[in-house]
Parts: C-alpha cells; structure tokens; sequence
C-alpha cells in the first residue's frame, strides 16, 4: 500500500503540493488524475523520495522509499521516460539495472518480451522513439517484479496499439493483487484504466473515489472531472482522444 499524509513542497512562493492525503490499495488500478500543473510530478517524486516535502510523510509498504531494503524489488518506478545511457543497448540497460538490485538476470528477457522490445534488444537505447522509450521504462519498472507500481504519464508517445496494450498491463498486474498508481491528465484514458481515482487540482486532492461513484449522476467522467477542477483546458484536452 502507498499512503501519504499533509504531504507539502514549495518551490519559493508558490505551493506545487498542499497538505496531500491519501491511500493506495492493492488489487486495483488507482489513476492519479488532474490538470497539467496540478502537483502529480512532485507528488511522485516525494513518494519516490527524489523531493523532500516541507510538511508531511509518505511511505510504501509502510515504509519511506529510503528505507526499503530491495527498492527495485519493491517499487517499479516511471517518472521519465529517457533515464537511460544513450549509449547502451536496451537489454545493457536492464542488465544494469538488475546487476545493481540484485535481480535475477533472467528477468531481463523477460520483461523485454512483456513491452514488446525482444526483437530491438540490442538496439542503442538512444535511438528509440518515444513511444519505444517508454516501453524501456516500463520494462524497468517490472524488472524485479514489485507489488508496488508507479507510473508517471505512461502512454506518452505510445500509438493507439500500445495504449490499449499498457491499459491491458495495468489491469492485469492489479489483478494479481499489486498496487498500481497511475498520473495522467488524460481523462478518457483514466476512464477505461482506473478502477479508483484521485483527483487533485493545484496541489489539493479534490475527490478519492471510484470511477462508478464520480460518474453515478449520469455525468461522464469528463464533466464530473470539468465540475471538480472547473480547469476547462484540461476538460477538452482529455475529452480529446
């Protein structure tokens, strides 16, 4: 489970996260969901421990990031999508990474066949698209088999095909009981992938709730979010698909 509590970061006179508090449960895809600037990054990456908070704690498995004993066994991680030499192969990439976590160096084949990378392994990973680079970090993130899994934008860069194929993943690693958390500011795309939702708006969570209960009015996912965050950029960007 990923839990925060008043989680808080300022960047100088501005609040990019405001008293933050939520939960995430196993077994379900949780879509963290707000408009481009809202604080999801930052949230990440103090979950992550990549920022401090100024006020607040967050922790998985009950635990701050820091302290975790296997961190890429624990938590798979994409906050970007190019965290890798340029100059490495994709599968040099992952051996690296697993040499480092003391992860089986079988899992390396293994997830490059999950995210569809087998036949470019050896491929320098600076030359991926984006859509390919992401695909890598995903890779990376399931490469010591966490029950935890954060991803920041997933689909960016991804083609219809691989969007439908991430929303397949998602699903299907919450069925096996992990806790996946998802950041997007694609509404449409949280509506076929979330189970639950955490919406926030300017640092503030606006609604923890599921998507069958924000949408019990009849309003579609889109207007209840429009409603919620009244940002009608957002609303048409993420209606947009």
């Amino acid at each position: 489970m990923i839990e925060a509590r008043g989680l808080t970061k300022r960047y100088g006179g501005t609040v990019a996260v405001d008293e933050l508090s939520f939960r995430v449960r196993p077994g379900s895809v949780t879509g963290f969901l707000g408009p481009n600037g809202s604080g999801k990054s930052t949230t990440l990456r103090m979950l992550m421990g990549l920022d401090r908070p100024d006020a607040g704690h967050a922790t998985i498995g009950g635990r701050p990031y820091a302290e975790l004993r296997w961190p890429l066994r624990e938590v798979g991680a994409l906050l970007e999508a190019r965290t890798f030499h340029p100059g490495r192969s994709a599968r040099g990439h992952l051996a690296a990474l697993a040499a480092g976590g003391d992860i089986d160096p079988s899992r390396v084949d293994v997830v490059l066949e999950t995210v569809g990378l087998a036949s470019v392994a050896g491929r320098r990973a600076g030359s991926f698209s984006l859509g390919m680079a992401q695909r890598l970090g995903i890779a990376a993130a399931l490469l010591g088999d966490p029950a935890v899994l954060l991803l920041d934008e997933p689909v960016n860069g991804l083609d219809p095909e691989g969007v439908r194929w991430i929303r397949e993943l998602m699903r299907s690693l919450a069925a096996e009981g992990r806790t996946v958390l998802l950041s997007s500011h694609l509404i449409s795309e949280m509506a076929l992938t979330a189970d639950h939702l955490l919406v926030i708006g300017r640092g503030r969570l606006l609604a923890d709730t599921s998507v069958a209960e924000l949408t019990a009015s009849g309003r579609s996912l889109e207007e209840a979010f429009f409603a919620l965050t009244g940002d009608a950029a957002a609303y048409q960007a993420g209606g947009a698909r």
